[in-house]
């Protein structure tokens, strides 16, 4: 490992969550070649069922309004209509784990869409590595004990791989082997009272929440190349950031989604000194709020860093910077296409604070 400058080092350190505390998250196997309905089980050898209920309950009680529970409850009985496979039966399935309804199973899977705070990071070294660091955020600290790696994979190969919660079919960071890999973050601007608009676009438009579309990117997707055509142009549910990072110099970009298509695509540039793109939940284009000083120190911190410096050990440390890292952190990933197996995420137990 290449060290940083020294004070740099010192100050990574002390605004570091105490590294024992942290934990990598159990791994979940999802066979694609299983019928979607019965893919989850392998839940079942890894959380309690009860605890699974409880932590379930308690996401949609603090996050999912109430009149969202009639919305949703057409959408229930006709479910194959408003969902298209294998989503529709995955759902099905994690109802049939949960013991509970349809309903629940939906609004859960719908809560996540809502407030994902992060800061995601694609970074390219002398040498032409891109490497790509996440930190996903969310105002829930029961979910450091939902979190999960899981691995897709088809006739017994890894497919893709991501990091979810428990109960959650889409991904918001996940990894293509030798191929790319995409986080997304929330786009400022849409908060829970664009629920209805996100609900509309869902099921009545027929337009795919934001983390699925990452999910069929990564199963269907030949390339950077083609995953970047993919997040750019098919319609979601709501705007988001999805950051990209591929095998090759040069492979990395910051797509600003709209609804209907892209708003900006901001990609690297690593000739003109551009060797690394930070993004959190605001345009890059656009002054930040003073009150959010994320991208601010990851601008700083990778700097010091240096792109001679820069491996997945350093950007995990850029990752590790107060606030870039904070109290509401859930867990980091840095992944790097080019080389899969080093795909790591580490549960924040306990967030970052600033000592």
């Amino acid at each position: 490992m290449l060290l940083l400058p020294a004070v740099l080092l010192a100050a990574l350190t002390a605004s570091r969550s105490a590294e024992g505390s942290d934990f990598s998250p159990p791994v979940v196997n999802v066979s694609l070649d299983e019928a979607p309905e019965v893919r989850w089980n392998d839940l079942l050898k890894v959380f309690d069922i009860n605890f699974l209920k409880k932590a379930a309950a308690e996401v949609i009680d603090s996050t999912v309004p109430k009149w969202v529970h009639q919305a949703v409850a057409p959408v229930a009985l006709a479910l194959d209509k408003y969902i298209p496979q294998p989503y529709e039966g995955e759902i099905r399935g994690l109802a049939s784990h949960f013991g509970g309804s349809l309903s629940d199973i939906i609004i859960l899977n719908f809560a996540y869409e809502i407030s994902a705070f992060c800061t995601s990071i694609v970074a390219q070294d002398t040498n032409g590595h891109v490497y790509h660091g996440r930190n996903l955020d969310y105002p829930h600290s029961i979910l450091r004990n939902l979190t999960i790696n899981v691995i897709f994979l088809k006739n017994g190969e890894v497919a893709y791989r991501g990091t979810s919660f428990a109960g959650y079919i889409g991904l918001w960071t996940g990894q293509s082997p030798d191929k790319f890999t995409v986080s997304g973050d929330q786009r400022g601007d849409d908060h829970w009272w664009n629920w209805w608009k996100n609900l509309v676009s869902a099921f009545l438009l027929g337009r795919s929440p934001v983390s699925w579309l990452v999910r069929e990117t990564l199963e269907k997707a030949d390339d950077f190349q083609d995953a970047l055509m993919r997040l750019s142009k098919i319609p979601i549910i709501t705007g988001v950031y999805y950051i990209v990072g591929g095998v090759r110099g040069g492979e990395g970009a910051v797509i600003t989604r709209d609804r209907t298509g892209p708003a900006d695509i901001w990609p690297l540039e690593p000739v003109a000194g551009a060797w690394f793109r930070v993004e959190t939940n605001y345009d890059h284009w656009l002054p930040l709020p003073a009150r959010d000083h994320r991208r601010e120190a990851a601008d700083k911190a990778l700097n010091a860093t240096g792109q001679d410096h820069i491996n997945m050990d350093t950007l995990f440390q850029v990752l590790s910077v107060f606030p870039v890292c904070n109290g509401i952190t859930v867990y980091t990933t840095t992944m790097s296409a080019a080389t899969p197996e080093k795909y790591t995420t580490l549960v924040r137990s306990e967030g970052c604070g600033m000592n």
